[in-house]
């Protein structure tokens, strides 16, 4: 069975589970974990999680961060400085890090994205290098009312998460769904 194959069927053992209500927000993260090669199969079958996500009973959002850097980027106030000296963007970074942790607050905050749904984010390859997938987790927790799921291109090792298998990886407190063959057994 493909990777992105088995990610979905894990999913969808997953999502149909009866769902804790008390839960703090950081245990209320989904990472769904694979390969970085295997992006554009995830990409393809984003629509096939949706459905396992309704065909479960829970409500779906999907936010795509692909785009979130050049985006704030072309608004960026100091863009022409930039240009002239690229270093500079690093006293900017603060700045993008609050706009994405808006919009994805934004979503899990929408009327829609209630305790019964999940709010996925998809594009996270996009941040590497200007963000980390962990700051943004942490700064949504809060705000997660349902489930978060975070399509994560990377690899965990005893609760250690990798982001695109370069960076230094880090604890967190997310349910790991994995490439692997599943312990839910239907």
């Amino acid at each position: 069975m493909a990777q992105i194959d088995r990610l979905l069927k894990n999913y969808t053992r997953y999502v149909e589970l009866p769902w804790a209500e008390n839960l703090d927000g950081k245990q209320r993260i989904w990472f769904a974990i694979y390969p970085p090669a295997e992006e554009r199969r995830l990409r393809a079958q984003l629509g096939a999680f949706d459905l396992a996500t309704k065909g479960a009973g829970h409500g779906w959002s999907l936010v795509d961060l692909t785009d979130a850097f050049p985006d704030w980027l072309a608004g960026y106030q100091h863009f022409q400085a930039y240009l002239k000296d690229p270093d500079s963007l690093a006293f900017g970074l603060g700045d993008f890090r609050k706009a994405v942790t808006e919009r994805v607050s934004g979503a899990l905050l929408h009327p829609k994205a209630d305790s019964n749904s999940v709010v996925a984010l998809h594009g996270m390859a996009g941040l590497y290098g200007f963000l980390k997938v962990s700051e943004v987790a942490d700064a949504v927790a809060k705000d997660v009312r349902g489930r978060l799921l975070v399509f994560f291109p990377g690899e965990i090792d005893n609760n250690v998460y990798r982001f695109l298998d370069a960076r230094e990886g880090w604890n967190y407190l997310a349910t790991p769904i994995t490439c692997q063959e599943s312990f839910i057994k239907l």
